[in-house]
């Protein structure tokens, strides 16, 4: 049951964020935009680290490996697996007219929610492993670390859901469709975590390997798109101290509770 709830809990941060749709008339706030962008970039990059690589690496000494290893594969794999999805899924990101990805006769609105869904999906996984570690016992990943980490992963939800479904209504789109969109952009993460548990938890000398790979996809995320769009024009430093708030209260969260 708990495994259950901290899954669902990045999730509800996402459907949150989707529902400023119905509280705010306009766009958001360019200044805010970028805070929330780059307070999202810190989070995934505190939680890039104190979740995923440092479990990684303790995990691979008890095992008996050499500690840098298995995090260093995995996270060379994390960023080639991202790599390939941006490469091949149709998306289009916001304020951009060019899709990526693949040509394909998808409409606007679905490929801007096709991008946000990319994202999510190492941030699933990322929540997914730290359950699966917590399952398989004797790994020092704790209940509370992994619920930590959903958590951390459900503030940055609560903007990029925002993020999705306020453009979408200036777009045009109504608002409940444009929650709708907002919303189902986050689904991707249960399921990712879902098949992540299920895969470590069939092969657990992967787990230090699993570890690390989500971390690699999650900085994809991060240096690819998270932090341009946060550094993109006019008060760029306003996103850069968002990163430094998501990166300290994600650290905190998780030195605390782990």
């Amino acid at each position: 049951m708990n495994i259950a709830i901290g899954l669902l809990i990045p999730f509800l941060g996402t459907t949150l964020g989707a529902a400023m749709v119905f509280l705010m008339r306009n766009q958001i706030n360019k200044r805010v935009e970028k805070l929330l962008l780059g307070f999202a970039s810190g989070v995934m990059i505190a939680a890039s680290i104190w979740s995923l690589i440092i479990p990684s690496i303790n995990m691979s000494e008890e095992q008996g490996k050499i500690a840098w290893v298995p995090a260093a594969i995995g996270f060379i794999l994390g960023m080639v697996f991202l790599l390939v999805l941006d490469s091949l899924i149709p998306h289009l990101h916001l304020k951009t007219e060019k899709p990526e990805g693949l040509k394909s006769k998808l409409k606007k609105t679905t490929m801007m929610m096709l991008a946000v869904t990319l994202h999510n999906i190492p941030e699933g996984m990322a929540v997914g492993v730290v359950f699966a570690g917590v399952l398989a016992q004797n790994t020092g990943i704790t209940l509370a670390g992994a619920v930590a980490l959903a958590i951390g992963i459900a503030i940055q939800n609560f903007p990029e859901g925002a993020i999705v479904s306020m453009p979408l209504k200036s777009e045009g789109v109504s608002k409940p469709k444009a929650f709708l969109y907002g919303t189902l952009s986050g689904i991707v993460e249960p399921i990712s975590a879902l098949i992540t548990i299920l895969l470590t938890s069939t092969i657990l000398p992967i787990l230090p390997y699993i570890l690390s790979f989500a971390a690699g996809a999650m900085i994809y995320v991060v240096v690819e798109e998270l932090i341009p769009e946060a550094q993109e024009g006019e008060h760029s430093n306003i996103g850069t101290i968002g990163v430094a708030i998501g990166f300290v209260i994600m650290m905190i969260l998780d030195v605390a509770l782990g």
